[in-house]
Order: structure tokens, then C-alpha cells, then sequence
């Protein structure tokens, strides 16, 4: 396969999963009882949503600059700023590209390398990952007994158990591939891994670790509260249990990578991990259109904004 249609089919395979889950979706829900739902839902809790959302974002900017610093560069916050809206909007037409732009408008309006820039960016990632693995782990360890009830219920032990010595052992079968293989593929997954590790340890030997870590944190943290809250404007949903919160998020956040920014799939992925907690289907459905749109539509408009705004603000380079 050559590279020109490996890069059409990773452009056009987003974009029709997308249409096809929002077609699902509108399936299992009329558009006049969704609509509905839209004008039953509590702003207040939609609006500080979207406040929580905003605030991340604007950490996410400010965060940039610990990883830039110890590099040389010294970018002004409003490009920081409007580098961050901007990818996140590219990433809706092409996914994964809003981390090109990002890096790329650095390099047009504050002289930074756009290797460079490109790095800190995948350095970021890293910090992010490991932060919703730590999330991950959270809601395994608080939701243990429902979780482990669930499948307990779902299926017999004995093949719970089985299941789960098959996984180990696959596990530790991958993991010794992985690291002596000489495969193509198994030189990428190795790169990637020590790639991440040395991700991890640029952080914790940069100066300003700590702030560095503070506002990752302070970042999921208000991506949780985005999510909680807007919840909270559902009121068929109430009282709402934190172990679907927890879920719910994690099942979303995975879904963002499915499509571009999540269309068609965030929805989807809400109702599933919703209805493991006998929560009702519509409302579920509807929530998670609520929670996509409205958050799409703050990150469209300030994308915009950005990309108008960048060489104004920069006109006299």
C-alpha cells in the first residue's frame, strides 16, 4: 500500500465511521425527542461544562510553556493559546493533524522548530496518558466488586478465570515478542514504548516538574468535572452513580480517537457505559449528544476565532 492512499484512508475511514454512527445513533433516537431533550436539559450545568472545558484548555496552553522554556523559546501565551484552539479544530477535519498545526504555528509566529515544538507536544501526551491510565486504574480499584459482579453475572466463573489466565499469558507472550521480535512492527511498538518512557523521565528531570504535573492534573481534572456536571443537566439521569461517571468518561475519552473529535462515536460510547448501570437508554443518548455538541461547538468557534486572530495578533512579523 503506498503512502498516498495510506493517508486517504486515514483521513476518509474517521469521517465514515463517523457518519455511520450518527446515523445509528439518530436511529435509536428521533431527532424531535433528542431536540427534546435539548430543551429540557439545565444550562446552568451545560454552561459550567463548558467553563471547566475552557479552563483545561487554557492549562493545556499555559503547560506548553515547561516544556518549552528548558528548549529556548519563550512563546507569548495569546499564540500558545490560540495554537491550542486551532489544532483542535484541524483535528475535526483530519484527526491527529491538530498536533502538526499546533507545532506549526509556533514555528510560523515564534521562530521554534518545528521538530521541536512536535516533540513537546508528543511529550505532553505522554503526561496525558499516563494520567487517564491513572484514572483507569482509579475506577478499577473503587468499582472492583461491581466490576468483578458484572462479569460474574455475565458469564461463568470458569470462564472468567480462563479468559483471564488466556489474557496473562497472551500478555507475557507479547511483552517477550515485543522485545526481542526483529519484525517491522515489532521494532515500531518497541520504539514507541522506550519513546514513552524517555517521555516520562524528560518530565520528571525537567526543573518545573512540579507545576508541569499540577497542571496536568488540574487539566483531567476539569475534563472529569466537564463531564460530571453537564450530567448534572439531565434530569432522567439523577441520581447519577460515580462509578458511571467514572466509565462514562473513560468509554468517551477512548472515543474521541475512534472518529474525528468523537462524532458519532462519543454519544455511542456514553449509552454503553451508561447502560451498565441500568441508566435509561434516551436520556443517556441524549446526554451524550449534549456533551458532544456543546463542547464541539465552544472548541469550533474559539478555533476559528484563533486561526482569524493569529496573524492579526502577529501582524508585524
Amino acid at each position: 500500500m503506498n503512502s498516498k492512499l495510506k493517508t486517504i484512508l486515514k483521513i476518509t475511514l474517521p469521517l465514515l465511521l463517523g457518519v455511520v454512527l450518527v446515523w445509528y445513533s439518530l436511529s435509536k433516537i428521533s431527532v424531535g425527542e433528542l431536540i427534546l431533550h435539548f430543551k429540557k436539559a439545565n444550562y446552568f450545568w451545560v454552561a459550567l461544562g463548558i467553563l471547566f472545558g475552557f479552563l483545561s484548555h487554557l492549562s493545556r496552553a499555559y503547560r506548553w510553556k515547561f516544556l518549552l522554556e528548558p528548549l529556548g523559546y519563550f512563546p507569548k501565551m495569546p499564540n500558545r493559546i490560540m495554537a491550542v484552539f486551532a489544532g483542535y479544530l484541524v483535528n475535526f477535519t483530519i484527526p491527529r493533524a491538530g498536533e502538526v498545526t499546533r507545532a506549526t504555528v509556533l514555528t510560523n509566529y515564534e521562530g521554534v522548530p518545528f521538530e521541536k515544538g512536535f516533540g513537546t507536544i508528543v511529550s505532553e501526551r505522554v503526561a496525558d496518558l499516563l494520567v487517564l491510565l491513572l484514572i483507569i486504574l482509579t475506577t478499577l480499584f473503587l468499582e472492583f466488586e461491581f466490576i468483578y459482579n458484572f462479569f460474574i453475572q455475565k458469564f461463568d466463573t470458569v470462564k472468567v478465570l480462563s479468559a483471564g489466565a488466556l489474557l496473562l499469558v497472551l500478555g507475557l507472550g507479547l511483552i517477550i515478542y515485543f522485545k526481542n521480535g526483529k519484525s517491522q512492527f515489532a521494532v515500531k511498538v518497541r520504539t514507541f514504548v522506550v519513546g514513552l518512557i524517555e517521555g516520562v523521565l524528560s518530565i520528571l528531570k525537567m526543573k518545573k516538574k512540579w507545576a508541569f504535573i499540577g497542571h496536568t492534573l488540574f487539566i483531567w481534572i476539569m475534563y472529569l468535572l466537564m463531564f460530571y456536571v453537564t450530567s448534572l443537566g439531565i434530569e432522567e439521569l439523577q441520581p447519577i452513580p460515580l462509578a458511571a461517571i467514572l466509565v462514562g468518561f473513560i468509554s468517551a475519552t477512548f472515543s474521541i480517537a475512534a472518529t474525528n473529535g468523537g462524532i458519532g462515536s462519543y454519544p455511542e460510547a456514553v449509552v454503553l457505559a451508561f447502560m451498565l448501570f441500568a441508566l435509561p437508554e434516551d436520556p443517556s443518548r441524549a446526554f451524550g449528544w449534549i456533551m458532544w455538541s456543546t463542547q464541539t461547538l465552544m472548541l469550533t468557534l474559539l478555533g476559528g476565532i484563533s486561526l482569524i486572530c493569529l496573524p492579526i495578533y502577529n501582524r508585524t512579523k
